[in-house]
């Protein structure tokens, strides 16, 4: 007879690392089933959001930008971190109109995701704007570079699928819309 998966007991917890958008930390665990102890290393990160901007022609507000990770300009929809003392819905708001120039007047949420509960603790938002207009330029920082793509929302699912959307955050934001979209 199977006991079911039980928790592991956090003993200590030590940051190794603070790189501004995020920090490593150190937790030592007691294994439920053999009560020894184990280190593990786990991302600490402010909650993140995602916003899909869908215009009056249905069209999806993409942008490309440069990833260092990867090194490669990808195609994705506006995104971030929630600033302190930000709700996420402001937050998908704010990175919307920093991004992509767009803006909505309301956001709708999409619901919440684990982006990695292997390393992350933390959330990603998901929200969609519709009847999303442009209302701004786009504000690139010294360290962030965004231009903007309009995406007929027809060919959204062939841009999942051949990977051009290869972000598995925003492939699954994008990926909740279309499904909601059916129902």
């Amino acid at each position: 007879m199977m006991e079911g998966v039980k928790p592991w007991v956090r003993k200590q917890r030590e940051q190794i690392a603070d790189c501004r958008v995020f920090s490593v930390h150190e937790s030592t665990s007691v294994s439920p089933s053999t009560d020894e102890e184990h280190s593990f290393y786990v991302l600490e990160s402010a909650d993140w959001v995602n916003v899909v901007p869908v215009t009056a022609q249905n069209e999806i507000v993409c942008i490309r930008q440069f990833r260092h990770g990867t090194e490669q300009v990808t195609l994705e929809i506006p995104g971030g971190l929630v600033d302190p003392g930000e709700s996420p819905v402001d937050a998908a708001a704010r990175e919307m109109r920093e991004e992509s120039g767009f803006a909505a007047a309301e956001l709708v949420s999409l619901g919440v995701l684990s982006p990695n509960p292997a390393l992350f603790p933390n959330r990603l938002h998901t929200f969609v704007a519709a009847d999303a207009k442009q209302v701004d330029e786009v504000r690139n920082t010294s360290t962030e570079h965004t231009e903007v793509q309009l995406i007929p929302m027809a060919q959204l699912s062939e841009l999942l699928v051949s990977g051009e959307i290869d972000h598995a955050l925003v492939a699954a934001t994008l990926w909740r819309l279309l499904y909601l979209l059916k129902g």
